[in-house]
């Protein structure tokens, strides 16, 4: 039986052309249903097309994540979601104002009457991809579920050393901490997962907020 194949890790280059084509190839991947990793401003993450089921079940599978636990989607703003998520709530408005991009993930009511989380990344490499995609990317950390989560290439690859065809390498991420996910379907908003922006920080913003239960 063959071993499994490592990823091609692939420095973010210093020129356009050569990030153009970087660009080209992680998107045609993607479009493919393969997998592919870069830093965001939080963490390293590791994508698959959100519009292909297929994908998304590899990424669950690569991570060992439950399929109960939601992966959020990173756009580049909510026109890119194309209409799955109407409009913003009221109280989620000052929120997206002032944290995105960054390191905020907001959980939404999507057309369907579920719920979606989004998050606008501020990291060069993810919005450059996503644009050149042109769609959203379901996009999780780079990590075994329950492991910690990445912030170089060196420690993606300990714990993904395969399972997806190209690694992104553009340094250590320069938050390094998980983004806080908040849920603001409700009439209060419920802080999900603790993360790189404080609680209180958010309650001077938008009011008191509820922990998950």
């Amino acid at each position: 039986m063959a071993e499994p194949r490592p990823p091609e890790r692939v420095f973010w280059p210093t020129t356009e052309v050569e990030r153009d084509r970087l660009l080209d190839r992680a998107a045609a991947l993607l479009r493919r249903g393969d997998l592919v990793v870069f830093p965001t401003d939080t963490v390293y993450g590791v994508a698959a097309d959100a519009a292909q089921p297929d994908a998304v079940a590899r990424l669950f599978a690569l991570k060992e994540r439950p399929p109960s636990k939601q992966i959020a989607l990173l756009v580049t703003g909510l026109d890119q979601l194309g209409g799955r998520v109407p409009e913003l709530p009221a109280i989620a408005r000052p929120l997206a104002a002032r944290y995105w991009p960054g390191p905020l993930t907001l959980v939404l009511r999507d057309r369907e009457g579920g719920t979606v989380g989004v998050r606008v990344p501020n990291h060069p490499i993810p919005l450059a991809l996503l644009a050149r995609f042109g769609a959203p990317l379901a996009t999780t950390s780079a990590n075994k579920s329950a492991a910690g989560s990445p912030r170089t290439a060196d420690e993606v690859l300990a714990q993904l050393p395969s399972g997806y065809p190209l690694l992104i390498d553009g340094g250590p991420c320069p938050g390094g901490i998980d983004s806080t996910v908040l849920d603001v379907t409700g009439p209060v908003p419920r802080l999900l997962r603790p993360g790189a922006i404080p609680r209180a920080e958010l309650e001077a913003l938008v009011g008191p907020i509820s922990a998950a239960g």
